[in-house]
């Protein structure tokens, strides 16, 4: 069983950058492929990036690319993404996920943990 929880969200302009985390309990976190995902209000959630188990391979969406970066420190359970020039369109509840399958499973919103999501909100 893993317990994924997000943190690091809030209230940015246009512009500025957020961090947020994704702690993970667990012993096996680091054999998970992990995942970033967004909902925006009466939206679909959507996929924003993903990770190897190792950190070797990520994707994102076309729409964050140069602008997002994922990635994850195994020994702290942790995952990360690193949001910057961030856009009023960037505005949604933002959940990480993991899976013990490729990241194809991610970028087809299929995982095997989510946690509950982490608000951001930027203002133009």
């Amino acid at each position: 069983q893993v317990q994924l929880v997000e943190s690091g969200g809030g209230l940015v302009q246009a512009g500025e950058s957020l961090r947020l985390s994704c702690a993970a309990t667990g012993r096996f976190f680091s054999t998970y492929t992990m995942g970033w995902f967004r909902q925006a209000p009466g939206k679909e959630r959507e996929f924003v990036a993903s990770i190897s188990s190792s950190g070797t391979y990520s994707y994102y969406t076309d729409s964050v690319k140069g602008r997002f970066t994922i990635s994850r420190d195994n020994a702290k359970n942790t995952g990360y993404l690193q949001m910057n020039s961030l856009k009023p369109e960037d505005t949604a509840v933002y959940v990480c996920a993991t899976t013990r399958g490729p990241s194809t499973s991610l970028r087809a919103l299929k995982a095997d943990y989510w946690g509950q999501g982490t608000q951001v909100t930027v203002s133009s």
